[in-house]
């Protein structure tokens, strides 16, 4: 089942450029191409490449010099919609995008780390794509009180946007930990690997404003396309 509910185009690129500001592929003062070439290179219009950058110039990522060009400037804290989501290509980031395989209201299974105050959980899998291409197959657990009911067909591409725009829930902080992991039975031909193949795992708890555990997640990442990162800063 494919996502339908995609972020606007404009979004898309200027998600696509602060992660290759973070991945470090475009350097703090370095001047972007031609806005017309960007835009060819792009394959979009000229007019939505400039709605991108403004977005990029609102969040001060980009200085745009009347007659000289458009600048970078990095940030490390960028309001991003893609701050959680810690995957890239091998090259450096990568445009995130989701096709939604399964949602359902289930009991929670044992072996979870304990989270929220509901039985019940919204059980999401996912297949995440970098720039098009499979890379990293996720399995959200969501705590129960926070909807009757999720469809798929609602989701954005983000989560974490969907959360607060739609359930008013605003994940602030999330802890990772990487182990190896094998792939699952429910990972569908297009993932780049075999059922039960070893494979990086991460095993993430994240937190609501008020400080509580409100979702737990697995992620399986094709090492052969993408790679877990962890920035500094």
């Amino acid at each position: 089942m494919t996502n339908q509910n995609a972020l606007p185009l404009y979004i898309q690129i200027s998600e696509m450029l602060i992660r290759e500001i973070n991945a470090g592929r475009y350097l703090d003062g370095e001047r972007l191409p031609p806005e017309r070439d960007m835009a060819v290179t792009l394959e979009i219009s000229v007019g939505t490449l400039r709605k991108a950058l403004a977005d990029l110039t609102s969040k001060g990522m980009l200085e745009r010099v009347q007659g000289s060009g458009n600048y970078i400037r990095a940030r490390a804290d960028t309001q991003s919609v893609y701050t959680f989501f810690r995957v890239e290509r091998l090259r450096g980031g990568g445009l995130p995008t989701a096709d939604v395989l399964d949602v359902a209201r289930v009991s929670k299974p044992g072996g979870l780390p304990d989270f929220g105050t509901s039985p019940e959980a919204h059980r999401i899998r996912r297949l995440r794509r970098l720039d098009g291409i499979p890379a990293v197959l996720e399995e959200i657990w969501l705590d129960g009180s926070f909807a009757g009911r999720i469809a798929a067909q609602d989701l954005s591409e983000s989560l974490y946007l969907y959360y607060r725009q739609k359930l008013g829930l605003w994940i602030t902080r999330a802890e990772d930990k990487v182990s190896l992991g094998q792939v699952p039975d429910w990972a569908p031909p297009e993932f780049g690997m075999a059922e039960a193949s070893p494979c990086v795992l991460i095993d993430r708890i994240s937190w609501g404003k008020d400080g509580a555990r409100v979702e737990v997640s697995r992620s399986w990442i094709d090492t052969n396309v993408a790679r877990y990162v962890a920035r500094l800063k």
